[in-house]
């Protein structure tokens, strides 16, 4: 049997709702029947009052029987002033005073619960008046059966099984209305437990109600087309780089395996050199990849104030291009970022810009309202509209890098474009006269306060 921190959202429901109906229906009960109890109690109250002024009237018009009428089942005695039984109802007769309480100081009745009084049987509520006649003081004893709180045992009876019954159903409405709406949630949870990696394409279903457990399915749909999406980019991702680490492999073991087959054939210098080569090549893969894992984990990145046009001036300053580079850099553009992975954006531009230059390159940093802009054309052949996005996926590269630049690793523009959304912007490639036109989007930021200089005391 579960345990209720562990039993199902129904039962606990259904519990819930039990206890709370059972609450109020003891409420309910309790002041109905409380209420019908002291109703009743002032009723047979009444009659012994009513019993008791009808015998004081008796004594007063000197018409007392010896046997009194009894008209609703109360015990009556009636003591002269020698306490001796003068009139009595029926049950009575030849006993003796039922009690000897009587009235103090001034007071004219009084009234407690015997059980059972002299004679009598059973608890029964007496009262006693006094009454001044000339001989003395003459008492009326009169008794009726004790009314318990909850009036009678049937009134009890038919209460409590009412509430009982109202309690098992509203339980069993509970339950079967908790059933029928997670209903559906049991289909999507057992749906979404069936599901595994070779099935993505599988999705829970769907209510028909415009209700929170729709919206739930169709969120859980949604974030399984991106499951999948996610999967299918990294199973292509996977295979691509496989085959792109497989080769420089498959290559440099080749060729030593062929030099040490004909050692005093081969010319080891070039072999070196190609084995070298296949080696970069390779490191230049597993750094990409490294870059991309790094910034897939999406970990925070330091950003400070940077003036762009000093950072890209810097970059290029550090190596050397076959083609030539125009510098079109306007100063006091500032933007937040990390330097060190905005460097990495530019070199990976200015790489794919030189594998596709025909003579030139133009680097432009410039403001634009509060948007700070760089951009990367190249006097090549250019990308077409259609291709404009694929080139930003993992692993592509097109037949034209492929052929003027065997050693690209078809990572770069994709570590850009993720830079460029680490720290918030956008790289995309627009419309150019010629060539490849990278344009990199990014907030400006006001510069950083200068420090302020020493101040000199005066003599």
């Amino acid at each position: 049997m579960l345990s209720w921190s562990r039993s199902s959202l129904r039962t606990r429901i259904t519990v819930a709702a039990g206890v709370v109906t059972a609450l109020a229906c003891t409420g309910i009960s309790a002041f109905f029947i409380v209420a019908v109890g002291h109703k009743e109690v002032e009723e047979a109250e009444g009659r012994v009052n009513d019993s008791s002024d009808r015998v004081i009237s008796l004594i007063k018009r000197h018409q007392l029987p010896a046997l009194l009428p009894d008209d609703h089942d109360e015990a009556i005695q009636v003591l002269d002033a020698h306490g001796r039984v003068v009139a009595a109802t029926p049950q009575l007769v030849s006993r003796p005073p039922m009690s000897t309480f009587r009235p103090t100081g001034d007071r004219l009745r009084a009234v407690r619960t015997l059980c059972p009084p002299a004679g009598l049987q059973g608890c029964m509520t007496v009262m006693v008046s006094k009454i001044y006649e000339p001989d003395g003081i003459w008492l009326v004893y009169t008794s009726a059966r004790m009314i318990p709180w909850y009036g009678t045992f049937l009134l009890l009876l038919l209460v409590t099984g009412a509430s009982v019954l109202f309690t098992g159903l509203a339980a069993l409405g509970t339950f079967h209305t908790v059933g029928r709406t997670l209903a559906p949630v049991d289909a999507i949870r057992t749906q979404l437990a069936e599901i595994t990696a070779s099935d993505l394409d599988r999705r829970v279903p769907v209510p028909k109600n415009q209700d929170e457990i729709r919206m739930l399915a169709e969120t859980v749909n949604d974030t399984l087309d991106r499951l999948q999406d996610a999967y299918e980019h990294l199973r292509q991702f996977t295979s691509d780089a496989s085959h792109d680490l497989r080769s420089p492999i498959t290559a440099v073991r080749t060729q030593v395996e062929e030099s040490l087959m004909y050692p005093d054939d081969t010319d080891w210098p070039r072999t070196a050199n190609a084995v070298l080569t296949g080696m970069e090549r390779l490191q230049a893969i597993v750094t990409d990849l490294l870059a991309l894992a790094q910034l897939d984990a999406r970990a925070p990145i330091a950003r400070v104030p940077t003036d762009l046009a000093k950072l890209v001036e810097v970059e290029l300053s550090r190596r050397t291009y076959r083609v030539r580079v125009v510098r079109k850099l306007q100063k006091g553009v500032f933007t937040r970022c990390d330097r060190l992975r905005l460097a990495r954006l530019l070199a990976n531009l200015m790489d794919n810009a030189e594998r596709h230059a025909a003579s030139q390159i133009t680097v432009i940093v410039r403001a634009e309202g509060l948007t700070a802009i760089l951009e990367v054309v190249d006097d090549g052949a250019g990308i077409a509209p259609e291709l404009r996005e694929a080139i930003f996926e993992r692993f592509t590269r097109l037949d034209a890098s492929r052929n003027r630049d065997a050693g690209g690793t078809g990572l770069g523009l994709a570590i850009a474009r993720e830079i460029a959304e680490a720290h918030e912007g956008t790289l995309t490639i627009e419309d150019s006269e010629r060539g490849a036109h990278f344009v990199l989007r990014l907030a400006q930021c006001a510069p950083p306060p200068r420090p302020e200089p020493l101040q000199t005391p005066s003599p």
